[in-house]
């Protein structure tokens, strides 16, 4: 049987399948479904250091091979998980991770210091798509300096292992890699979703609240694919891939390309079960192929 357990920094995995935050709850949900503890880790929905309501309704669309989202980070705040959630979820068996959203530098960081006291939490993912409120509400992720202000301001108060989440909505996202690796990153996730639309056209009004949303399920994969291939390229640090993984043949894709882990998100609406799925799919390939560890198949991809 194939060895499974892969490294995101200090962190160890003991297979490369996660969950991507906010399709996934704080893990406890899935619980009537699936062993949580079999899964390499659980990333937990966007924490904020205030509470957040999160968008008007209707903030969730059915796309063609996909669906586009505007929840707006619905969350009541990292006090609340402090104490609320914390103390249900410190006992799963398996990595537990915090996605940390903020709209300046120093909010993100007053929320990693929080999570950083948490001793059962060994991880956090930074949400970079998140409006600068300090700069007429550009993205954080878009521009090289915004995305290295917050993974600055957060690795002068987190010591553990951080992972940041790129958005696909740039120009070049290898140099946005580059820029937060040289300000400490450990990790980088990608791609969070792809901004979109969808029009009601009896009503000639968008079908979310806001007008547009976050593209996400397969419809994104191939995008997804190709620039974890090219931050893989780039960087020196690990590479965790999502962005439409459906089963086990996708993630075996985006490893090849270069990423050490995965995510799986759009899926879990679909099927509950699918992350147990993508681990032994993963697995019996591994095993029919004659490969004794999956980190021989990283970044295998023939060009």
């Amino acid at each position: 049987m194939a060895k499974l357990n892969v490294n995101i920094g200090d962190l160890t995995l003991k297979n490369p399948v996660m969950t991507a935050s906010g399709t996934f709850g704080y893990g406890i949900e899935f619980s009537d479904f699936i062993d949580l503890s079999r899964l390499g880790g659980i990333i937990v929905k966007g924490t904020t250091l205030h509470p957040r309501e999160g968008n008007d309704y209707p903030r969730m669309a059915e796309t063609a091979s996909g669906m586009l989202n505007c929840v707006g980070l619905q969350n009541k705040g990292v006090d609340y998980f402090c104490e609320n959630i914390y103390p249900e979820i410190k006992k799963i068996g398996t990595n537990m991770i915090v996605n940390v959203s903020g709209s300046t530098p120093e909010d993100y960081a007053a929320c990693a210091a929080r999570i950083a006291a948490l001793p059962e939490i060994p991880a956090i993912e930074l949400n970079i798509s998140c409006p600068n409120v300090k700069n007429g509400g550009m993205a954080f992720g878009v521009t090289c300096e915004g995305a290295a202000s917050v993974v600055k301001a957060v690795r002068e108060v987190y010591p553990q292992t951080m992972i940041v989440k790129l958005s696909p909505n740039v120009t070049n996202i290898a140099d946005i890699a580059r820029a937060v690796e040289a300000e400490g990153a450990d990790s980088v996730s990608l791609i969070n979703t792809l901004m979109g639309m969808s029009i009601d056209i009896e009503r000639r009004c968008s079908r979310l609240s806001i007008g547009t949303g976050g593209l996400s399920g397969p419809a994104v994969k191939p995008i997804a694919l190709r620039m974890v291939w090219q931050v893989a390229n780039a960087v020196n640090i690990p590479v965790v891939g999502l962005g439409g993984i459906m089963n086990a043949t996708d993630a075996l894709e985006f490893l090849m390309a270069g990423a050490t882990a995965i995510e799986i998100g759009t899926a879990n609406f679909i099927d509950p079960t699918v992350t147990v799925q993508v681990i032994e799919g993963m697995e019996a390939w591994l095993d029919r192929h004659g490969v004794s560890d999956v980190n021989d198949i990283i970044g295998t991809l023939r060009t």
